[in-house]
C-alpha cells in the first residue's frame, strides 16, 4: 500500500508535467518573443451582436464605448438581442441607439441561442458584413478596439480574440482571481500562440468571427455551457487558425460573490465535460491525423487537468480513509497520504504563485488597481485555483442549466 501510493502519486506528478510542460514554453515565448506587426489595407464593415438579458444597468456604457471608437462608424452597426429580458433592457439599448432584437423563448435559453437567433436575423437581411464582434453586455472598449481588431483580420485571420482586462480587480479575492487568470490567459496562452503560429482560443466574450464562418455554420450551431471552448474546439478540429489583438482592450465584470462565482464555474466544469464528450474523441485523433499542435493544445485543456485533479484527490482520500479507518494496523498510510497531499498543495501552489507573479509584473500598468491589492491577491490567486477541485467534483454529478450573471458595476470607459 505505501508504496502503491508514493508510485501513484509520482505518477500523476509526472504526467502533469509531462501534459503541460510547453506552457512554461508559452510563458519564456510571451516574455522574450517579439510580436507580430500587421497593419490593415483596408477598413471591413461590422457587425457588433450582444446578448444581453436583464443588463439594462450596463448595456448602454457598452454601447456608448462602440460609439466613440478611433473607426468610421458608418461600418459599424450594433445589434442587441434582449433575450427572455424582464427589465427595460431593450429600451435602454435603443434609446443608446442600438438595433434591438427581442427573443422569448422558455425552452432553448443561453448565450448560444440568443447570439443564433441574431446571426439569422442579420444574415437574411439587405445588410452585407464582413464580420461580426461578439460582446457581453457588461463590457467596455478600449477606444482603438476595433481598429486593432480588424488589423488582425485583414491579415487573413477569419475569428480573432483579444487582450480580456478587468473592471472591478481590486473589488475582493474573487475578482482579481479571475481577473489574474485571464490576464495569463491573453499574455502567456493567446499570445504566445499568435507568435508561435498555432491556433488560439476564444474565452467568453470581446472576439470577431468572419461572415463567412456564421454563414458556413448557419448562424451560431454551438449550443453547450461552455460555447466559447466548444467553438475554439471545433474550429480546431476543422483547420481555422483563431488569432489574437493584444492591443484591442476589452474590460469586462467579474463576479465578487462567491455563490454567483461558484454557479458560473460550476457551468463552466460541466461545459468542460460536455465539450470532451462531445469531440474529444476527434479532437484526440486530429493530434496525429492532422499533426496539429493546436488541436493538442485544445485536448489538454478540456481533458487532463480535470481528471488528473479528480483521480489524485480520489485515491489519496481512499488511502486516507483506509488510514484513518484502521489506524492501529496501518499507522504509516496515514503520514505518507498526508505527506503527500501536503506536498502535492505545496507544489500546486507555488507553480500557480509563480505564473500570478509573472502575469503581475509584465501587466503592472494594465492592472486597474492599487499597488498593495496587486500584491495581496497574488496570495489568495493560487486558492482561487484550488476552489475549482469540488467544483469540479460536484459539475461530474449534478445537473447543471445555464442561469445568467448579475452585472452591477457601472462604470464608463473613461472611469476604467
Amino acid at each position: 500500500m505505501l508504496s502503491f501510493i508514493s508510485i501513484f502519486n509520482l505518477i500523476i506528478f509526472i504526467l502533469f508535467t509531462g501534459f503541460y510542460s510547453y506552457q512554461f514554453y508559452y510563458v519564456l515565448v510571451g516574455l522574450f518573443r517579439k510580436n507580430k506587426v500587421l497593419i490593415a489595407t483596408k477598413n471591413h464593415k461590422y457587425a457588433v451582436v450582444i446578448a444581453a438579458r436583464n443588463e439594462s444597468a450596463v448595456i448602454g456604457q457598452l454601447i456608448s464605448s462602440i460609439k466613440r471608437q478611433k473607426y468610421p462608424s458608418s461600418l459599424v452597426d450594433i445589434y442587441v438581442v434582449a433575450d427572455n429580458c424582464t427589465d427595460n433592457t431593450a429600451e435602454v439599448a435603443r434609446e443608446a441607439g442600438a438595433t434591438v432584437f427581442e427573443r422569448s423563448n422558455r425552452q432553448y435559453v443561453g448565450k448560444g441561442y440568443a447570439l443564433d437567433y441574431a446571426f439569422k436575423i442579420i444574415m437574411n437581411s439587405t445588410s452585407n458584413y464582413e464580420g461580426y464582434f461578439v460582446f457581453d453586455a457588461d463590457n467596455l472598449l478600449d477606444e482603438n478596439y476595433i481598429a486593432e481588431m480588424n488589423k488582425v483580420f485583414n491579415n487573413g485571420y477569419k475569428i480573432v480574440t483579444s487582450y480580456r482586462n478587468s473592471k472591478n480587480y481590486d473589488t475582493n479575492w474573487l475578482s482579481a482571481g479571475y481577473s489574474l487568470w485571464f490576464l495569463r490567459e491573453a499574455k502567456y496562452l493567446n499570445n504566445s500562440r499568435m507568435i508561435l503560429n498555432t491556433g488560439c482560443a476564444i474565452s467568453g466574450t470581446g472576439f470577431m468571427v468572419s461572415d463567412e464562418i456564421i454563414r458556413k455554420n448557419n448562424g451560431w450551431k454551438h449550443h453547450l455551457l461552455t460555447e466559447d471552448i466548444e467553438f475554439s474546439v471545433d474550429n480546431a478540429i476543422q483547420g481555422v487558425q483563431i488569432g489574437y489583438c493584444g492591443k484591442a482592450v476589452l474590460y469586462d465584470e467579474q463576479p465578487y460573490l462567491f455563490e454567483q462565482s461558484w454557479n458560473q464555474r460550476l457551468r463552466w466544469a460541466k461545459g468542460f465535460y460536455q465539450v470532451f464528450s462531445k469531440y474529444g474523441k476527434e479532437l484526440f485523433k486530429s493530434i496525429f491525423t492532422k499533426r496539429s499542435f493546436c488541436c493538442y493544445d485544445m485536448f489538454v485543456t478540456i481533458c487532463p487537468a480535470l481528471f488528473l485533479s479528480l483521480l489524485s484527490v480520489g485515491i489519496n482520500m481512499v488511502f486516507l480513509t483506509v488510514g484513518l479507518i484502521n489506524i492501529d494496523v496501518y499507522p504509516e498510510i496515514i503520514q505518507e497520504t498526508s505527506g503527500a497531499i501536503i506536498m502535492s498543495v505545496v507544489n500546486s501552489y507555488s507553480v500557480l504563485f509563480a505564473l500570478g507573479l509573472i502575469t503581475t509584473i509584465t501587466e503592472w500598468r494594465q492592472i486597474k488597481s492599487t499597488s498593495w491589492n496587486k500584491v495581496k491577491y497574488l496570495f489568495t490567486f493560487p486558492i482561487f485555483i484550488f476552489t475549482y477541485v469540488p467544483i469540479s467534483i460536484v459539475a461530474l454529478f449534478r445537473k447543471i442549466e445555464w442561469k445568467p450573471i448579475t452585472h452591477s458595476i457601472v462604470k464608463s470607459i473613461e472611469e476604467v
